[in-house]
């Protein structure tokens, strides 16, 4: 068609042409576009799945096996020890006084084994579907249901606080380098990892023990707990139990600044 200025307008076999032409080049840039995703996926990944539905299974998997190692590193240490306590023993050149003061010194470290009798105590969750038991106490938060380092920590010290010779937490000896610490719901003890029920033994005298319980005002507030939403608590007496020596490294490891350059 002829317009009043002279100029044409396009006709219409000429649109379709310019339309494939625009759909040849946007399919290609988008086929580049996935070329380039791929690649970048594949050259991340270097034959490693990185897209897991699920990636904390396998770091507990990792934790736990790691523990597991240590458990064992632990044991070859103690063995080796023994070794070394039964060469040194046999000829040692020490005097009878000085192995004596050897021994007392072994025994107030930890790293000999404790006879006596005991009070145990165990802590634990509470179930997982909890209501509150008590009239009038608000609905558990998450929080509310679990142990917590300060409620490990409250019993050891309480412990010690009573006069325990000796303490063992799960099946571990404790010395002064020990510390109790909970990384959410697990403790790590001294490389190890594990999960409720928590149970701490010590060896001393019982009324004693159990007194420094009851007075303890930090338990006295974990026994609310107990009381509102069933948090575990048990303490026992035993007769006579034996305490491990502790079988860890005796090396104090520690932070250093770094050097100013």
């Amino acid at each position: 068609m002829v317009t009043g200025t002279g100029g044409t307008s396009p006709t219409p076999s000429s649109r379709p042409a310019h339309r494939t032409v625009a759909l040849r080049v946007l399919s290609a840039g988008v086929f580049a576009l996935a070329g380039l995703i791929f690649w970048t996926s594949f050259d991340t990944a270097k034959g490693v799945d990185i897209r897991s539905d699920d990636p904390l299974p396998k770091l507990s998997d990792n934790v736990r096996a790691r523990s597991a190692q240590n458990a064992r590193l632990e044991n070859e240490v103690a063995a080796a020890r023994g070794d070394v306590d039964h060469l040194a023993g046999a000829d040692s050149g020490l005097t009878t006084a000085e192995k004596q003061r050897l021994a007392a010194l072994d025994k107030a470290a930890g790293t000999t084994p404790l006879t006596g009798p005991a009070l145990g105590v165990t802590l634990n969750d509470a179930p997982p579907n909890a209501v509150p038991l008590v009239p009038g106490v608000p609905d558990p938060q998450p929080n509310d249901l679990v142990i917590h380092q300060q409620d490990l920590q409250a019993v050891v010290n309480a412990l010690w606080q009573g006069g325990a010779q000796g303490i063992r937490v799960m099946d571990q000896r404790l010395i002064s380098t020990s510390a109790v610490r909970c990384v959410g719901n697990t403790l790590i003890l001294q490389g190890r990892v594990y999960s409720p029920p928590y149970r701490i033994t010590a060896v001393g005298d019982q009324d004693k023990l159990r007194k420094a319980l009851n007075d303890s005002p930090a338990i006295q507030n974990y026994l609310q707990y107990v009381q509102a939403y069933g948090l575990g608590w048990k303490v026992g007496s035993q007769s006579r139990v034996t305490l491990p020596g502790y079988s860890g490294s005796v090396d104090l490891t520690y932070a250093k600044p770094v050097p100013t350059p």
